[in-house]
């Protein structure tokens, strides 16, 4: 039969390693509803809900402030577990008596029930001077996080502001309320085209009959105006204009400062064009009054 020691050593395993499961899953569990809270904070703050928010968010604090201390005590129950060898001795180990002592402390203070059951194995393999030393923790061995942890005084308004300032910064909330300068935006000018008043009414009225006044100077302006004589890409075919003051109909063809003549075959057909044609007129192919007066007569014979 194996002596006392072992037997409670290896229940100590046991409840140490459901311990980690437990804790494990209660660290999940309060994620989940801590980021619910948050949301439900965010909205809080973009409603203009302050001071319930700052209430409100007080149970987020202590929640994260438990998940913190499981996550302490699950560290401190993997130490023990792996060194549980050591649990054997009469006394406790000096390099185990934090995880030990915070763990005793701790226990009664969370919802965590194997960790209820090592703390009585622990009393039954220590002694119950050893217990009540750790809860008082009168030399001083508890972890002062652990301490710390379960503390019962509210939180600071610096925690508080800061808290609400983050989920506001998640969520996209503004809060503290910022103008467009403190972020960094250009500040929104009330544009006078929507609300004119006054002079700038006035103004509005006058442009539109400005701008036509305008166009119609610029179109006398630009009719008076000549091409200049470089207009245009450069050539050296050039064919005169018109005289200002005559209409040239024949201007002159020139070839690199040379004028152009047409030749004799143009000529003619140029002439030809020019001298009108006969037109045929309607008395042509009748014949006159002497000349009907011979036919008849030849044809009396």
């Amino acid at each position: 039969m194996p002596p006392p020691s072992q037997v409670i050593v290896a229940k100590v395993k046991v409840q140490l390693k459901l311990a980690i499961a437990r804790l494990r899953m209660v660290q999940k569990r309060d994620e989940a509803l801590a980021k619910n809270q948050r949301r439900i904070m965010a909205q809080l703050l973009e409603v203009g809900k302050i001071d319930s928010a700052r209430i409100r968010v007080e149970n987020i604090i202590r929640s994260d402030i438990a998940t913190e201390l499981h996550e302490i005590l699950e560290l401190y129950c993997e130490l023990l577990l792996a060194r549980a060898g050591l649990l054997e001795a009469p006394t406790c180990d000096p390099g185990l008596e934090e995880a030990v002592k915070s763990i005793i402390y701790a226990a009664p203070k969370t919802e965590i029930k194997e960790l209820h059951q090592v703390r009585t194995l622990f009393a039954e393999k220590f002694g119950k001077e050893f217990v009540i030393h750790a809860m008082d923790n009168t030399d001083g061995k508890v972890s002062e996080k652990v301490v710390k942890k379960l503390s019962v005084t509210p939180p600071k308004e610096e925690l508080v502001v800061g808290y609400l300032e983050e989920i506001a910064k998640a969520y996209g909330v503004n809060w503290p309320r910022k103008t467009k300068e403190d972020l960094g935006e250009p500040p929104e000018f009330m544009d006078d085209d929507e609300n004119p008043s006054g002079g700038q009414a006035q103004k509005n009225l006058e442009a539109p009959l400005l701008a036509e006044d305008d166009e119609v100077e610029a179109r006398a302006e630009l009719s008076k105006a000549t091409p200049p004589r470089t207009f245009g890409p450069s050539s050296p075919l050039h064919v005169n204009p018109p005289s200002p003051s005559t209409d040239n109909i024949h201007p002159k063809v020139t070839l690199n400062h040379m004028e152009l003549t047409p030749s004799k075959r143009m000529a003619n057909v140029t002439v030809a064009k020019k001298v009108p044609e006969k037109k045929e007129s309607i008395t042509d192919g009748i014949p006159d009054v002497d000349e009907l007066a011979k036919r008849f007569a030849a044809l009396k014979k």
